[in-house]
């Protein structure tokens, strides 16, 4: 199946969601559209941000759109891209937006996020799967359904969550997160069209994740 490979971890929210219909049609769904078309990521690594973080470490979740659609990028963790792949605009002002946070020089060689993950950072895009050179194209399925039980269920489950909703889109995504039980951070999409408008740059999540993380005596990330 396309989820053998995630961390046990989160068994019981998968042994939930495979039972309902929904699912089952939105598996049959991708996996036809993997065969009829060239679809990101991998098959084997559209379920990989439930494999690189496990549920019982979990700390952070940020929250994306649909993986990128250009050949050899997507690897399964919202705007990571795989080793060797040019850095996107919007992964870099991240990177820019933690200099600055941290007020450090660093220059990642890369853009692959999977060191966060390991870390407890679960990289969620809303739709999992997409068509090359079609941004959005997986829309459709019911990929929202599957994301929308997920942060539900994250929510219900867990305490003391970090979410990063960055740009409206996001944020109507997590508009039932329980903001009583988890620290909720908001500011603009970290994209070049968002962020030279002002809506990114100098929102210090980063920071501000970290310190609500030594707060309740869990470990900083390493950014």
């Amino acid at each position: 199946m396309l989820y053998d490979n995630i961390d046990f971890s989160w068994k019981s929210f998968f042994d939930v969601e495979i039972q309902k219909e929904y699912f089952l049609k939105l598996i049959s769904d991708v996996e036809n559209e993997y065969e009829t078309s060239v679809c990101f990521p991998p098959k084997d690594l559209i379920f990989n941000a439930f494999e690189k973080c496990k549920f019982n470490d979990l700390k952070v979740v940020i929250i994306g759109q649909d993986p990128y659609h250009g050949e050899g990028e997507a690897n399964g963790l919202c705007f990571s891209v795989n080793d060797g792949i040019k850095i996107p605009p919007s992964l870099k002002n991240i990177f820019a937006e933690i200099n600055s946070d941290f007020d450090s020089i660093f220059l990642p060689t890369n853009g692959n996020l999977e060191r966060w993950a390991e870390q407890g950072i679960l990289l969620l895009n809303a739709s999992l799967t997409v068509r090359k050179d079609e941004a959005n194209s997986h829309k459709h399925l019911k990929w929202n359904i599957f994301t929308d039980d997920l942060i539900d269920y994250i929510s219900n489950n867990c305490e003391n969550i970090v979410f990063l909703l960055w740009g409206s889109f996001a944020q109507k995504k997590g508009i039932k997160i329980n903001r009583e039980k988890h620290l909720v951070l908001e500011c603009g999409h970290p994209s070049p069209l968002s962020a030279n408008r002002g809506f990114w740059f100098g929102n210090k999540h980063f920071s501000q994740t970290n310190t609500y993380l030594k707060s309740i005596g869990k470990n900083q990330i390493d950014w």
